[in-house]
């Protein structure tokens, strides 16, 4: 929703011990680095944007999935509850 093109960066991951001392590999990293930082720091809606995708979703989608079927089993009760003789 925040991003429907993918064209913001996502904060990379730390670098992996198994680098050693590959200057490149740490080069890249660093530019990918700054420029998410540069983003994050250029606006309050971009900083807003970056930080909703770096979120990800609140809930499993299973577990969504059952509270969603909750809610429709509640609602349909209460229509049926409210629907009722009077």
């Amino acid at each position: 929703m925040v991003d429907p093109a993918g064209s913001l960066p996502s904060l990379p991951p730390p670098l992996p011990m198994s680098l050693d001392d590959n200057g490149d590999a740490v080069a890249a990293h660093d530019a990918e680095e700054a420029e998410y930082y540069r983003l994050h720091q250029s606006s309050r809606l971009m900083r807003w944007r970056l930080d909703l995708k770096q979120a990800g979703e609140p809930l499993d989608p299973s577990t969504e999935r059952q509270l969603l079927v909750g809610v429709a089993v509640l609602s349909a009760l209460g229509v049926w509850r409210l629907s009722g003789k009077r």
